[in-house]
């Protein structure tokens, strides 16, 4: 049964990769089918609707926010500020992935906010441990999986018995890493290859990473804009018209937007801080390696009761967390935002688009999170 699994993976055709991105091809290869000229994006409204009445998020594209003078500063200033902070979580997660795979695993980041942090990871290990670790950017969709076809690329490429890590941004509920377990099994089951499913991500606010920089819920740049500080990429696409079965899931590289890209600035600020940071990462590594964290998914609970409170049918409709409430902000239909408290530092930018969409904030104080955006439920009101 194995052999013929393994047959299966190595003997499958798939169409390689093509460049893509504004990043240089030595940072990351993107394992996505280009669809940059395919029209996909709706107006913000309309996509709601058709999400709301059964489409899948997959299947179109947001209409991307172009963000104001003052948004931008507001990107730069933060970049300004936490560009340590990130380093030293970048730091910690990568010790934490040297100290438990060595120096031959995979990195294998989930697009597209895991593809920036991915990179960071990889400049920081071979600045750090002079060696260049393979880093490609693949699609995972919540009710749809991850990219099969991208996993047994790698596999193909570097051998059955590669050790993938997976590298994301940061967690919301917690949805994106229960997909990745599932889409784990599913691979054991079909193909005998029992990968890894670990996920590695800076900041983990809802409790269910095994590898993280830290858990608290702050702001990291990169979440502040969406193509701009991801190489340029659209959100990734899984539409049976156009995927076909040997293909990569899709993704639009938005050439056009080369005057606005912010995606080598972030990284480029980030990385001069690592040397001072490696100390304080190594340490606060070996703790984390000597006594795990628990993963409590607790932050799957704050949302829960956060459900009933507002009696929310769809718990789809609650994005927690700065990263997601961001992106909620920026794409989404937004209903209200929540927050911890009115004064955390973390919340500027939210603040900032909140007011600039006519958004209402309330305080909803003892989430693990800073703060929580709800979308509005377009069949009947909530309230």
């Amino acid at each position: 049964m194995k052999g013929t699994s393994n047959h299966k993976v190595m003997d499958k055709k798939i169409a390689g990769p093509v460049p893509l991105g504004s990043y240089p091809p030595s940072d990351v290869t993107f394992l996505l089918k280009d669809l940059s000229d395919v029209s996909l994006e709706l107006a913000t409204e309309e996509r709601e609707e058709a999400i709301q009445s059964g489409v899948h998020y997959s299947e179109m594209l947001p209409i991307e926010y172009q963000p104001t003078e003052q948004y931008i500063d507001l990107f730069h200033e933060t970049l300004q500020q936490s560009a340590k902070k990130v380093a030293l979580a970048v730091a910690i997660v990568s010790e934490m992935i040297v100290a438990r795979r060595g120096l031959g695993c995979v990195l294998v980041s989930l697009a597209r906010a895991g593809t920036p942090v991915g990179i960071l990871i990889k400049r920081y290990i071979a600045e750090r441990y002079e060696v260049d670790l393979p880093h490609y950017s693949i699609s995972i969709i919540r009710g749809k999986g991850i990219d099969e076809n991208a996993i047994l690329y790698i596999l193909q490429k570097h051998g059955l018995a590669a050790d993938l890590q997976f590298v994301d941004g940061w967690t919301g509920k917690g949805a994106i890493r229960g997909v990745l377990i599932d889409s784990c099994n599913s691979l054991y089951q079909k193909y005998g290859i029992r990968l890894n499913d670990d996920l590695a991500v800076l900041a983990d606010p809802g409790n269910c990473a095994g590898t993280f920089g830290t858990r608290e819920d702050y702001l990291i740049p990169s979440a502040c804009l969406n193509s701009t500080v991801s190489g340029l990429m659209s959100r990734t696409v899984l539409h049976a018209d156009l995927i076909g079965p040997e293909e990569f899931h899709g993704s639009k590289f938005y050439k056009e937007w080369l005057d606005a890209d912010e995606s080598n600035v972030f990284i480029d600020t980030i990385c001069p801080y690592f040397p001072s940071v490696v100390a304080e990462a190594k340490n606060i590594a070996e703790q984390m390696l000597e006594h795990p964290p628990e993963i409590t998914w607790q932050g799957l609970r704050d949302i829960q009761s956060i459900q009933e409170t507002f009696g929310i049918d769809n718990i789809n409709l609650i994005k927690p967390g700065v990263g997601e409430t961001t992106r909620v902000l920026l794409r989404r239909v937004p209903w209200k935002i929540l927050v911890d408290t009115m004064d955390n530092p973390n919340l500027k930018h939210i603040l900032l688009l909140a007011k600039d969409r006519g958004v209402p904030v309330e305080i909803f104080p003892g989430m693990t999170y800073s703060c929580c955006g709800i979308i509005k439920p377009l069949k009947g009101e909530t309230e």
